[in-house]
């Protein structure tokens, strides 16, 4: 059977006793609380001290209890399945990080991490790649070709393809991304992860904010809503934006 160890969540900016709703984790429903130490406190739970599964509902449980804390508190975020033997450890760790952490906090007190994945849908992007004139023409040839005649031009009409897309990204960064990177305290494009993806984005926000960034972001779903997917989530800890991956080694 392994050791009770301390699985941590997340750090934050009180040196009050706290506690939080249970966890179920490694099968059992298990009290969450702090570990206070000069200013800070870690949230915690007691777990065993093993390799933790990143299996779905593991990681769900790991979510709902930093969303939980961030009900409360602005939360610098542990990764996930971090644990260490002892309360002691958890305070020597933070005793380490506290530099870091007392330089993050400012940047993201009172803030909150929202995602925005924006994805084309497919017959509207085909329809415009059709209606591209390059595209057309490149088209046009291929056809009726056999494979070895129109193999270069085939290579030309997957280049003209990847242009239209690069295009077509361009465009919303400058009419959705950009607009909403204005109201955000910060904002990062991510690199798109699937080839109709439109916009990857995270942005920090104000908590007093929020309302004007949510009404913007309606504003462009009733403009694009019947061509675009949007896939809009939060609030989460600011994730993109702490340079810091905090993991138990550090100590």
């Amino acid at each position: 059977m392994s050791k009770e160890g301390v699985y941590m969540f997340g750090a934050i900016e009180t040196e009050e006793a706290q506690t939080f709703e249970k966890v179920k984790l490694a099968g059992e429903h298990r009290r969450v609380y702090t570990i206070p130490y000069k200013g800070l406190s870690m949230v915690v739970t007691n777990a065993p001290v093993q390799i933790y599964e990143p299996s779905r509902q593991n990681l769900k449980a790991h979510q709902d209890t930093v969303a939980a804390v961030m009900k409360q508190f602005t939360i610098i975020p542990m990764s996930f399945g971090n644990v260490l033997e002892s309360e002691k450890d958890v305070k020597i760790l933070l005793t380490k990080l506290s530099p870091q952490f007392n330089e993050i906090f400012p940047r993201i007190r009172g803030k909150m991490e929202v995602g925005l994945k924006l994805i084309g849908k497919k017959e509207w992007i085909e329809n415009s790649a059709q209606n591209e004139p390059a595209m057309k023409k490149l088209q046009t040839n291929v056809k009726g070709k056999n494979a070895e005649a129109g193999y270069y031009d085939r290579i030309k009409l997957g280049e003209a393809a990847r242009n239209f897309m690069t295009k077509l990204q361009m465009t919303f960064d400058q009419e959705v991304f950009q607009p909403l990177a204005e109201v955000a305290d910060a904002a990062k494009n991510n690199e798109a992860i699937s080839e109709r993806m439109l916009i990857n984005a995270a942005f920090l926000i104000d908590k007093e904010k929020e309302a004007e960034f949510d009404a913007l972001v309606n504003e462009f779903h009733e403009e694009w809503g019947d061509r675009v997917d949007f896939k809009y989530t939060g609030p989460w800890p600011a994730y993109n934006f702490i340079n810091l991956k905090i993991k138990a080694d550090a100590s």
